[in-house]
Formats: structure tokens, sequence, C-alpha cells
């Protein structure tokens, strides 16, 4: 689990079939300091698992699905930056949004325009497995950065978000071109609401029911007697 706050940018460099060395650019102390063997980090929005830690960055596992079907795999061309984030631990601070790093598709810029206050970023989506969860005042991950909707069209395949001048300097950003893709999560929230709104109107199965009578035996109404004979009141 993450914020959606970047720590720092890195690149990215195969070394074998399936294991990415990732170097850090600066600041590699934030990825580094605690990290273990088994870890989870951010690349990209993408969650990797570290097999094996070096001085200035790590090395992970990366299966072929995993650069196919995000941008891991076209930042090597290059050495393009990376976003980085440790995963977050029990009593850090929570700035952003839960993110899981687990991408739900890409997106493609249309555009960056800089106003007095923050460069306003447009977007689009071409799967509608990834744009349903796409809300205006909505929370996105882009390149696993937390970033708050600003606006979008009904269907949300086309969006904008607002992005303040430090996040835009200090992540890969700032180094997009039109077309070029980014990594998209949805927030996790929205996923389990439309599941429970999807099955709202369906009878309950048996393992509800069977829940439910676990919980109230007998389908009984909770009432202050029914507290006081379990030991409540």
């Amino acid at each position: 689990m993450f914020t959606g706050l970047i720590q720092t940018t890195g690149t990215l460099q195969r070394i074998s079939g399936h294991e990415l060395l990732v170097q850090c650019d600066r600041w590699a102390e934030r990825i580094l300091t605690g990290l273990e063997l088994g870890d989870s980090v951010s690349v990209d929005g993408v969650c990797l698992t570290v097999v094996q830690i070096r001085s200035n960055g790590f090395v992970a596992d990366a299966s072929p699905e995993t650069l196919e079907r995000s941008t891991l795999g076209r930042s090597m061309v290059g050495n393009r930056p990376v976003n980085l984030e440790p995963s977050l631990r029990v009593g850090s601070k929570l700035g952003g949004h839960f993110v899981t790093g687990h991408v739900d598709g890409l997106g493609y810029l249309e555009s960056a325009v800089a106003d007095a206050t923050s460069w306003q970023m447009r977007f689009r989506v071409a799967d509608s497995k990834v744009s349903r969860y796409i809300v205006s005042k909505g929370s996105i991950a882009i390149n696993g950065i937390s970033l708050t909707v600003a606006d979008c069209n009904a269907s949300g395949s086309e969006f904008m978000v607002a992005v303040i001048p430090l996040t835009y300097a200090e992540t890969n950003l700032s180094l997009l071109q039109p077309g070029d893709a980014v990594n998209l999560e949805g927030d996790v929230l929205g996923k389990y609401v439309e599941k429970f709104l999807r099955l709202g109107d369906r009878p309950h199965s048996d393992s509800v029911a069977q829940l439910e009578d676990l919980l109230v035996p007998g389908g009984m109404a909770v009432s202050s007697d029914f507290l006081a004979e379990h030991g409540y009141l």
C-alpha cells in the first residue's frame, strides 16, 4: 500500500529476463533506509518486490505482463526517469490517498498548460475499464502520483488534473510530451462501491445468510434485551 506521495525519481535497467535494476537519481536514503528484501516499492505507480538491495538502488522482479501492460518497458528506452515511493509504514502520514500499486491501465497526455498557480494537465483514456473509475473531484494515481481529478467528461475518458509546481518539477510529469503514456490507477474505494451497488439488488448468497445468522442467530432483532443476554449491557 502506498500514498501517492513520490519521494524521489530513478532510472530502470533490465539485468535479466525478469529482473530490473532501479537506481535512485538522488535522495536514495528516502527509498533505501529501512528497505529489506521482499519489501514493496512503487515504481511509476507499479508495485514491485525488492529481491536485492544495492548501494544506490535495488533490484526488483517484473513479469512480462507487467512490462507490457504498464509504461515500465518504455521507461528503459533512453533511461526515462521513474517515480519512486516506498510502501506505507504503520504510523506514517497519509498525505495522498490509498494507492495499491496495481495499475488499471494506460492514459495518454493531451496537453500541459501552466497558469498562475499550477499546471493543467489533460489526459485521455481509451479503455472503459479504466475510465469508469475516473470521477470529478475523485482521486487518481498518475505514474504513482496522488492527484485529484479537477474535471472530466461523463464517461471519464477525458479528464484534467491541476498539478502544483513542486510536484510537476520533482516528478517525471514535467518530462511528458503530448501522446506519452502514463500508468493510471483509480481509487480502490470506488471499485468496491461499484461492486456493492452492482450486487445490491440481488438475493443474499448462502454465505451472506450464514454470516447474518452468526451475527444475529435465528434472525432475531438486535434489541436491548438481546444485547444484555449476550453480555453487551
